[in-house]
């Protein structure tokens, strides 16, 4: 009896916490109720936002692993940072295993949501808006992952942001798939990121599309392995309102997906229309840098199969009007500018019917108005390696399901 005893005593110390919902209301108290929840919070919580408007005055955080803060759906649960008093993020997270469901966010001072080494995180049913529409003065950033090793955003929408709607950054298995980003500088951005699937999203008004960028003096470096399928990128034709000097505010009005410094890209079947400068664009880092981990070319970009307009008819380029005429009044669906790691590395290979041509630049920083446009004749796309590995991991997925 005294070995069951102490055996019963052992199994029930043992055992987990069960996990418990808080549940918190709008109205008076809001703010602090809500920030309490989220740092008493125990790893499997779960955070209920009824429905309804919660006017808060300074960002949220949660450092608190396996958590989820759930509302009542993101038109009916809305967390308002219009009086929001100091410059931050509406919300950081910076633990792992959360899980960020059906609420919205409005006029945060800094960035939406940003979670920051937060690994394993989801983003579902989450919107993030400015109501005053495109301005330099919103935020960076509305969904804003970084340095994480898997990431899921899906069903969520984000317009207004002065950089990038959904964003993630120096992360890897990645997935941002059935989400609406419009009226951003960039619609979606994947930088120094790797194994990456952008799927099935609406991406229009913005300035650029979807952007796939490496950049130099990052702690992660190397992006590469993002495949872009089955998105309708149509009308990215908004001036662009990034503050001076933001890398994104050298992305030309009308450009709809571009591909700059990376490796290992493969675009398909996405139906890319009505960009006024080039449906797709693959570049060259052209600015000064002093980080030799970096490469600056692009490297066996694929563009495959999609469905397009004839090209840029309207282009935001120095020189365009002198392009447009080479071109016979119109840029063609794509656009390389020619440069390249070396001869025997292909920057970019294409198949289907869309026409692409190079301006034949022979070095970085050159101005347009020495190219010598002629058409693409690049290699035969080849199969996709290892993508089963890309992606946002299965356990991800089961959380929204």
């Amino acid at each position: 009896m005294i070995r069951l005893t102490a055996t019963a005593l052992l199994l029930a110390s043992a055992a987990p916490t069960w996990a418990e919902t808080h549940t918190i209301a709008p109205g008076e108290g809001a703010q602090e109720r809500l920030q309490e929840a989220l740092i008493l919070a125990e790893p499997g919580d779960i955070i209920m936002l009824e429905a309804g408007r919660y006017e808060l005055t300074d960002g949220l955080s949660l450092d608190v692993d396996g958590v989820t803060l759930r509302g009542a759906g993101p038109a009916q649960s809305v967390l308002d940072f219009t009086a929001q008093q100091g410059s931050g993020e509406g919300l950081l997270v910076t633990s792992d295993d959360v899980t960020l469901h059906n609420f919205a966010l409005e006029n945060p001072k800094g960035d939406g949501i940003k979670s920051k080494g937060a690994d394993n995180i989801v983003y579902n049913r989450i919107r993030v808006t400015w109501t005053n529409g495109p301005a330099a003065t919103n935020g960076a950033y509305g969904i804003y992952p970084v340095e994480s090793t898997g990431v899921l955003v899906a069903h969520s929408e984000v317009s207004g942001a002065s950089d990038a709607g959904i964003y993630v950054g120096q992360s890897s298995k990645i997935t941002v798939r059935h989400s609406i980003a419009t009226d951003n500088v960039a619609g979606i951005e994947i930088e120094n990121s790797r194994d990456a699937i952008v799927s099935n999203n609406y991406v229009s008004r913005n300035t650029g599309g979807i952007l796939i960028f490496d950049l130099p003096g990052l702690p992660v470096m190397g992006g590469g392995n993002v495949m872009i399928v089955n998105n309708l990128v149509t009308d990215n034709d908004a001036e662009n309102f990034a503050p001076p000097g933001n890398i994104v505010a050298g992305v030309r009005r009308g450009t709809g997906i571009m591909v700059m410094a990376n490796e290992n890209v493969w675009v398909e079947n996405n139906i890319v229309q009505r960009n006024a400068t080039a449906p797709f664009m693959v570049i060259a880092y052209t600015r000064d840098f002093e980080d030799e981990r970096y490469n600056p070319f692009p490297r066996e970009v694929t563009i495959a199969n999609n469905i397009t307009d004839t090209g840029g008819t309207n282009p935001d380029l120095e020189g365009g009007e002198m392009l447009m005429a080479a071109f016979g009044g119109a840029l063609p669906a794509i656009m390389w500018d020619g440069l390249t790691q070396d001869k025997d590395t292909v920057a970019l290979r294409t198949t289907g019917d869309t026409p692409g041509w190079s301006l034949n630049l022979s070095h970085q920083g050159q101005s347009l108005a020495e190219a010598q446009p002629g058409p693409l004749d690049t290699p035969a796309p080849t199969s996709v390696t290892d993508a089963d590995d890309w992606g946002a991991p299965a356990e991800l997925e089961a959380r929204i399901q």
